[in-house]
């Protein structure tokens, strides 16, 4: 069976090509107002969390209210489901009023996307709301280094961090190295997520990051040429730490909070987050033990945005870009870095924003476990999507339960 990046890229290669842009324009954002009201925007979005379910209810009730647009969270276990109905529309010649109207969508799913002329656009920096976003300090025009053109508005700012159960694990960790040291010394106190979960992946990618000798490969397109030579140290390292992970890594978590039930169950003392603020939230809301704090490495994480994009054959391509417009105004994005509703951090520039509402953002308690932005230190950027897709399939193959 061909994988769905396959089958997108030779839909790419048959299909008649799009228009750049289809009614309606986001030039216009009174007529864009003025047709979304009424609308109904099916927004495909990750549902194993209950705090950002809960922020999606919450954008839904302000969207009614202010633009009279509904807004109906599908909840997905994986994104590339939703990509899938997509493309199954497009090859039944389904090319309006599509099941789709807006998904969450980061790196390879968006490449994919991308190149089958799969998407709406581009509307993202026509957004009234982009005058705000920080074009310059952050990675919102890359998506896992391929170029976004306006086909998806960033929403949230995520880095990798490590939390920590300070009664068992008081100091923080260099670096992974250290990290397999102290896993080892405290055997079944660690684990991540069983990739191809984005979370455990992540981690894979953050140990091939420190591992690589020239990180900049990762930049570029995976290619069987040096594949081998490239990834041959995260096996190594993964060898070593596979046997001292929680079970003797012959079970893993299915997904982050899974991961973070077991340190609340004292099952674990360390594990893997993208955002900076999880442990906080968590700690507010009493899913995680007060004793938790957070670190990053100190030569950085990974860090990204999180992305909408708005598929080419929705029926309700102005409600989306309300709310992916609405998703990137000061008040959404001050309420979804507040600790005790999700802790993400903002895609703005404070110094783009008026005095009232840089004020809100000056306001906030980022929580007890949250680092400052400071102490965050070095952002590193994610590798291109090929390496995600390639190594989360060979760890399947290496590592899987059931090897």
């Amino acid at each position: 069976m061909r994988s769905l990046a396959t089958t997108c890229a030779a839909l790419a290669l048959t299909a008649a090509a799009l228009p750049a842009l289809a009614d309606p324009d986001p030039a216009d954002w009174d007529a864009v107002l003025d047709e979304a009201r009424g609308q109904t925007v099916y927004w495909s979005a990750w549902g194993g969390s209950t705090a950002t379910n809960d922020f999606i209810a919450w954008a839904g009730d302000r969207l009614k209210e202010e633009y009279g647009v509904t807004v109906e969270h599908v909840k997905l276990a994986d994104t590339a489901d939703a990509v899938t109905r997509v493309l199954s529309e497009k090859q039944a010649g389904q090319d309006a009023d599509g099941a789709v109207d807006l998904i969450w969508i980061n790196g390879p799913n968006f490449k994919a996307m991308k190149e089958a002329d799969l998407l709406f656009g581009p509307f993202a920096e026509q957004l009234p709301n982009w005058q705000y976003v920080d074009v310059d300090g952050k990675t919102v025009q890359t998506d896992f280094t391929v170029p976004t053109e306006g086909y998806e508005a960033p929403w949230a700012m995520a880095q990798v961090v490590f939390m920590h159960d300070t009664d068992d694990l008081p100091e923080r960790l260099p670096n992974m190295g250290a990290i397999l040291d102290w896993a080892q010394a405290n055997p079944g106190r660690f684990t991540y997520p069983q990739p191809p979960d984005f979370l455990g992946t992540t981690f894979l990618k953050q140990v091939l990051l420190e591992a690589v000798e020239n990180p900049e490969v990762l930049m570029h397109p995976a290619s069987d040429a040096d594949y081998d030579a490239v990834v041959a140290p995260l096996w190594d390292y993964l060898d070593e730490l596979t046997p001292a992970l929680w079970r003797s890594g012959r079970a893993y978590p299915a997904s982050g909070p899974a991961q973070l039930q077991l340190i609340a169950d004292d099952e674990i003392d360390l594990a893997i987050s993208f955002s900076p603020g999880e442990a906080s939230t968590a700690i507010a809301d009493f899913r995680l033990p007060d004793t938790v704090r957070t670190f990053v490495l100190d030569k950085g994480t990974l860090g990204n945005a999180s992305f909408v994009a708005i598929p080419y054959n929705s029926g309700s391509k102005a409600g989306a870009m309300v709310l992916a417009n609405f998703l990137m105004s000061p008040v959404a994005q001050v309420h979804a870095q507040d600790p005790e509703v999700l802790g993400y951090g903002t895609v703005l520039d404070m110094d783009k924003l008026p005095d009232a509402d840089r004020a809100e953002f000056d306001a906030l308690e980022l929580g007890v476990a949250t680092l400052s932005p400071d102490e965050l230190g070095e952002v590193r950027p994610e590798p291109h999507p090929s390496w995600t897709t390639r190594i989360a399939e060979d760890w399947q193959s290496r590592y899987g339960t059931g090897q």
